[in-house]
């Protein structure tokens, strides 16, 4: 068995609960779909703990925008950028930083894109741009009952691939080819991989879930079997952590609580 997790966005509370639920099941083996941090309050924790944790990680559009100021300036809304430019200044190391800031900066500077194992195709936005793009449900959306070209693009990018895990909407879910969009509950939490049916599987946020649930998400795959997992961490804590750091706006840490 292995899980696989996603958009931790610096909530220590959230991530130290799934590690806990995750190997409370046995699970060793970890991975990590990226956005380790931006928008919460625990950056430097999140980091250390992740890479000590998982087997690998991909960048996230947060992590790129926090080691990269170019990218870090574009696309994000301001109170985003506000906390982007905050955890460069907590992360980034100076001539005089100790060798750990500095790994732990090379570490986040240096996480691949996408990866590739066998069949299956890991990425933190989408096939047709591993870290920016969404893949949103109303994607899939078409007044002519067909499959909409941004869904049939992403699945022609994954090209030999039949499974692709994603996160970055911080919305569960699971599209087929046929254009549908299936939340966990219409799943039952569950999803049969088979073998030359393609899915682009969203695994969900650990950090903050927009999808109306305030509990962490993410994936476990026990051969051909997936398995969604909501889990309930101290969301009022981490709140209070953001109401204490000016650099984050307060909604930040209101939104955890309404699960958008």
């Amino acid at each position: 068995m292995r899980a696989i997790i996603s958009d931790i966005h610096a909530n220590l509370e959230a991530l130290e609960v799934v590690l806990k639920h995750i190997k409370d099941q046995g699970i060793t083996q970890i991975q990590c779909l990226g956005d380790v941090v931006g928008y919460g309050p625990n950056p430097v924790e999140c980091a250390d703990i992740t890479r000590a944790t998982v087997e690998w990680c991909l960048l996230g559009n947060h992590d790129e925008a926090v080691v990269d100021e170019v990218v870090g300036g574009i696309g994000f809304n301001p109170l985003a950028r506000g906390v982007i430019d905050w955890h460069r200044k907590e992360l980034k190391p100076g001539w005089l930083s100790n060798r750990q800031k500095k790994d732990r900066w090379d570490w986040l500077r240096g996480l691949p894109r996408s990866k590739k194992d066998g069949d299956f195709m890991y990425v933190h936005g989408s096939p047709r741009d591993p870290t920016m793009e969404y893949v949103l449900r109303s994607d899939c959306e078409d007044l002519m009952g067909g499959v909409p070209d941004k869904i049939r693009e992403c699945f022609e990018k994954m090209e030999q691939s039949w499974i692709c895990f994603n996160g970055h909407t911080h919305d569960p879910g699971v599209i087929t080819e046929d254009g549908k969009f299936r939340t966990p509950a219409e799943l039952e939490m569950k999803y049969t991989f088979e073998k030359g049916k393609k899915a682009l599987i969203n695994v969900g946020s650990i950090g903050q879930p927009r999808d109306g649930d305030p509990r962490s998400c993410y994936v476990t795959i026990d051969g051909e079997n997936l398995t969604y997992h909501r889990v309930e961490y101290d969301w009022k804590k981490t709140a209070e952590k953001i109401r204490g750091i000016s650099a984050i706006d307060p909604r930040m840490g209101d939104r955890l609580g309404l699960g958008r």
